[in-house]
């Protein structure tokens, strides 16, 4: 979602539309991935800049920001992550979009024993493990024996802005500073080619009256959908005050105040749409 209260040409790369629209420009694309994998990709290809997979969980669909599949048949979801409220869910939304990817493969018709290798990637500007690593990679292995992977080809990587470890290249380090200041004076001075590479596209895309329309166009319709968020829950909650007084239970109304979960399961339990 479009931060609603930037323009375009105050865009950092961490925000989603123009992470997603750098993204979109394969040859980039390719660069980034391989600074990531610390591996050669001779190519990638993207379907969609913005691919829904269409399945619903709890009536909500996934989006992943940028999917790719290499010439070798592996699949990548990236997806760039802010605020720290997101750092609890991680693990499991990462556990979510690894299932969706392969089902989505699945429901092509394919037979699971072609489940291609897959990689989810977040790039976040917060520490997801509090370690001050710029890197972590995740792979399942046997608890009894760590160098026993279950060899199911399935890797998650969170990447960290907010490290200070010598843990990754120079040169990615200054990729991950460049997420939260996509400056022109920092590309100037930035040693990566990459970087430089990048903030070329970053520029084309800000200069783009077409970009700055369909941005103006997404944060409308963002306020808009904020707008009627809060009218739709403000009904609701008044609903569900007004059964719960009326059957004296003072003390889950209390909880509902406080505890979202708990709220949406009554909800459901009086059927308030």
């Amino acid at each position: 979602m479009p931060n609603t209260n930037r323009t375009i040409h105050q865009l950092n790369l961490e925000d989603d539309f123009l992470f997603a629209k750098v993204m979109s420009d394969k040859e980039i694309c390719r660069k980034v991935l391989e600074k990531i994998l610390g591996v050669s990709i001779r190519e990638v290809s993207v379907p969609a800049t913005q691919k829904t997979i269409d399945m619903l969980y709890d009536g909500k669909g996934i989006r992943l920001d940028v999917y790719l599949n290499d010439n070798e048949g592996t699949v990548y979801n990236v997806e760039m992550e802010r605020g720290k409220h997101k750092k609890a869910i991680l693990p499991k939304r990462s556990r979510y979009y690894q299932g969706n990817i392969d089902l989505d493969i699945i429901s092509a018709g394919e037979d699971y024993r072609k489940l291609k290798k897959s990689f989810v990637i977040f790039i976040c500007t917060f520490d997801p493990f509090g370690e001050r690593r710029h890197l972590y990679t995740f792979e399942n292995r046997c608890v009894e024996n760590l160098s026993l992977t279950l060899g199911d080809e399935t890797t998650k990587i969170f990447l960290n802005t907010k490290g200070n470890m010598h843990d990754v290249e120079p040169e990615m380090q200054e990729f991950l500073f460049y997420v939260e200041n996509t400056t022109d004076d920092f590309a100037l001075q930035a040693r990566s080619p990459l970087i430089k590479e990048i903030h070329k596209k970053v520029i084309e895309v800000k200069e783009s009256k077409e970009m700055e329309v369909e941005y103006m166009t997404l944060l409308q319709r963002d306020r808009e959908n904020i707008e009627l968020g809060r009218e739709e829950g403000s009904n609701q909650m008044a609903s569900l005050i007004k059964i719960l007084l009326s059957e004296n239970r003072t003390d889950e109304l209390n909880r509902a105040l406080e505890d979202p979960d708990f709220r949406n399961h009554l909800y459901e339990e009086y059927d308030i749409l």
